[in-house]
């Protein structure tokens, strides 16, 4: 080709597009063996609406149906099974067991007041107890003066057994007399010579129901003064106060007839009382009878 030479073909036959025209295909433009003009190209030139690229067949299903593309796969053979809510609850999970806590808390409750209920008893049992016993109790040796409506003789025949002078048990010197008038023992005998350092009286009782707190009533004779003697009870000693309860002047024994009484404590069965005259003891007096009573009381 050389200068001002536009060569053998006209711009039309160098155009790749030219056989899509008119004119071009009047010149007998042709289509290129590539495709679109491009060597190697893999397309082909096709009508429209010939070629369909990737495009799924559509089946139309009745109204009202879902389309095939669109359905569940639940829907679908083999597919996965339908959920099931679980029931109750509204779609939720079962609750706590309330029934079971409320009973729970329920017994709770009544054990707590069980407890104080039980605990309150026992505060006012031990109230009651401490006033039973009227704080300290007195000792063995408690010895005074009888109760004013307490009769000068000795009970009945009853509960807890009783004795005379005569019967009881001497050593020491102490002998039985029966001069001076006023004495209650059957005879009118009461043990005398009692005023001598190793003088006694013992008395071995038996009957007791049981063991505990009794009370021994001791029925005496002074000379218009006072006098004290030892008691002994299965082993254990304490004083006894032998006062002119009665107030006989000095020297007069007739006038003299009183009582004393001291609390001890004795075992079930058989038991020894005695009296005796000790170093150190006011020993001038006569013993009458002897006699029990249950408890410590102060009259019997």
């Amino acid at each position: 080709m050389t200068p001002g030479n536009s060569g053998a073909s006209t711009p039309e036959d160098d155009d790749p597009f030219g056989y899509l025209y008119a004119d071009g295909q009047a010149n007998g433009a042709q289509p290129p063996s590539g495709g679109y003009g491009y060597p190697n190209a893999v397309n082909r030139v096709r009508t429209v609406g010939q070629r369909q690229y990737g495009q799924v067949p559509q089946q139309q299903g009745a109204y009202g149906q879902p389309s095939a593309q669109y359905a569940a796969p639940e829907t679908l053979p083999g597919g996965a099974p339908p959920r099931q809510q679980p029931q109750g609850g509204g779609g939720r999970g079962r609750g706590p067991n309330t029934k079971g806590l409320l009973i729970g808390a329920v017994a709770v409750v009544a054990a707590v007041v069980i407890g104080i209920g039980v605990a309150m008893i026992n505060g006012d049992s031990g109230k009651k107890d401490d006033n039973q016993a009227g704080g300290t109790p007195p000792t063995a040796t408690q010895s005074t003066e009888p109760s004013p409506s307490a009769s000068s003789n000795a009970p009945s025949d009853g509960e807890l057994p009783k004795t005379d002078a005569e019967v009881l048990q001497l050593d020491g010197g102490a002998t039985k007399a029966s001069g001076i008038k006023g004495a209650q023992a059957a005879g009118g005998v009461y043990v005398t010579n009692f005023n001598n350092v190793g003088a006694s009286a013992t008395w071995t009782v038996d009957g007791i129901p049981e063991d505990g707190k009794y009370t021994v009533f001791i029925g005496y004779d002074v000379p218009g003064r006072d006098g004290t003697a030892t008691l002994t009870v299965n082993g254990n000693t304490s004083n006894i106060n032998l006062k002119n309860w009665a107030g006989a002047p000095e020297g007069d024994y007739e006038k003299g007839w009183t009582k004393t009484y001291n609390w001890i404590q004795l075992n079930k069965g058989m038991n020894t009382i005695k009296i005796s005259c000790e170093q150190g003891n006011q020993c001038d007096a006569n013993l009458d009878q002897l006699w029990l009573a249950k408890g410590w009381v102060k009259s019997g």
